[in-house]
Order: C-alpha cells, then structure tokens, then sequence
C-alpha cells in the first residue's frame, strides 16, 4: 500500500517540468482591441473590436460583421482561406475565405439531427471540429454534406476551450487535456493542473493558468513553465516560436528560446 502511494505522488509531480523555458523580448506595439484572434507568420494580425473580425494587413484591412447573429463566441484564422466565426447565442458558425466574403453559414439548430454547441474549431477540407455540450462529445463535422466523420466517446467534465489543425483536435476540460487524432482517436489524455485555456502552434501546445503560460513537453509529458515578465496580461499567443502578450494597450513579442 506504501509503494502505491509513493507512486501515484511520483505521477503528479512530474507532470511539471523542472526547466524553464526562457523568452527574449523582440519589441512592443501599441494595439487596441478587445482580443487577438491570431497573427500569421507574415505579421498579419486578426483582432476583433466592437464585435466586428478585422484582418490588418501591411497594405490593405478587411473587416467583417454580422450584427444578427449577437457577440462574436469565438473566430479561428488558422486556415486564413477559411476562417471559422461562431455564434454561440445563434448556434451558427460562419466561414469566410481570405477577403471575408461568406462562404457558407452553418445553422446548427436547422440541421438534421440537432446540435447544441459550444465549441467550434477549423480542422481539415470542408470540415469542423464541434464540441456538442448535450452529449458532451468532441465530433469532426463535414459542414458541405453535413455527414459526421467521427465522433469521441464523451468527456468526464465541463469542456474549458478547444482548439485544433489539419491533423489534430485538443480539448481542456476541467479535469483532463485530451488530443484526439483526425479519425477521432484518442492520442493522449493528461490531468488537467488547474489550465484554463490552450494555444497551438505548429503542434506545440500551450496552456494558460493564473495568467502564466505553460508549454506541454508531449516526449516527456510534462508542463514547462514559460519565463515571461510581469504584465497585465489579457491573452498570449504563440506562432512559429514568437510568444505575443497583449494587454490591452500593448502587443509585446518575445523569442522563445526552447
């Protein structure tokens, strides 16, 4: 009983990493906007303001609104020729190609078999990763046929935030942080150390705890605290190794040095 013990503390500590990832800061923008909803690798950055998605080029901006439909849930410029908009008060998810002209618009109250959805993320082809709060199961949906290509089994607690690539979907709830690969098998499932939200770049995975971040070692399997001054920070965001903090008068870039 003794050797049980010892090992299940054994578990729980590890999962932190006992090196820091350092940062080097790069610069300091004045910026405004209630979030960023991404900055690309060619600097372009997609913000929303006044409930409208703005996409700030270096040459041209183009701005997108949809007043009914209500506040904007949440907007994902992962694919920047398909960017998803979702509307959880309308349960509708809108997606817009690279001048924010409509695609499509996904009512999921009007579909065959009825979803309630909280989360909406950009996967690959024509198709969206949903989180159905009913059921709470994570379900890869081709919004084109309106076919479900696969579904998980359902989470044991509250879904926090979802995010996801052409490749893979990750899920934090209260409990575990799950990674589900695109046939909608399970990759991994890790507890959940008091994360609240998560940010992916390039299949690296960040998450966000009492305003530090955190980088998940997927080799080692633990969380790698992330040296970062001390700001008032409202959002980070990572792309291609940049680590950006906002907040909220300023956009600081730093340099991870991994």
């Amino acid at each position: 009983m003794k050797t049980f013990i010892f090992f299940i503390f054994f578990v729980s500590f590890s999962t932190f990493g006992q090196e820091s990832i350092e940062t080097t800061f790069v610069s300091k923008t004045p910026f405004d906007a209630e979030s960023i909803v991404g900055i690309d690798n060619f600097g372009t950055v997609y913000f929303i303001k006044h409930n409208t998605l703005f996409k700030l080029e270096e040459n041209r901006n183009y701005s997108y609104s949809n007043v009914q439909y209500g506040k904007i849930t949440t907007a994902n410029s992962f694919n920047p020729l398909k960017i998803t908009m979702f509307y959880e008060d309308f349960n509708t998810a809108i997606i817009l190609d690279n001048r924010f002209a409509e695609i499509i618009k996904i009512d999921f109250n009007m579909l065959d078999v009825y979803r309630n959805v909280s989360f909406v993320s950009t996967a690959n082809d024509n198709a969206l990763w949903l989180f159905n709060q009913d059921n709470q199961q994570l379900e890869l949906f081709n919004y084109k046929s309106n076919n479900t290509l696969a579904t998980t089994l359902p989470t044991q607690s509250e879904a926090l935030d979802l995010i996801s690539n052409y490749n893979y979907c990750w899920i934090l709830t209260e409990k575990f942080l799950y990674k589900y690969n695109y046939f909608g098998s399970l990759v991994y499932k890790v507890k959940n150390e008091g994360f609240t939200s998560i940010i992916e770049d390039n299949e690296h995975v960040y998450l966000t705890k009492e305003n530090n971040l955190y980088y998940f070692n997927e080799t080692e399997q633990v969380f790698q605290f992330i040296k970062t001054p001390e700001l008032l920070t409202k959002q980070f965001l990572v792309t291609n190794e940049t680590l950006y903090i906002y907040d909220s008068k300023n956009l600081h870039k730093f340099q991870l040095n991994k």
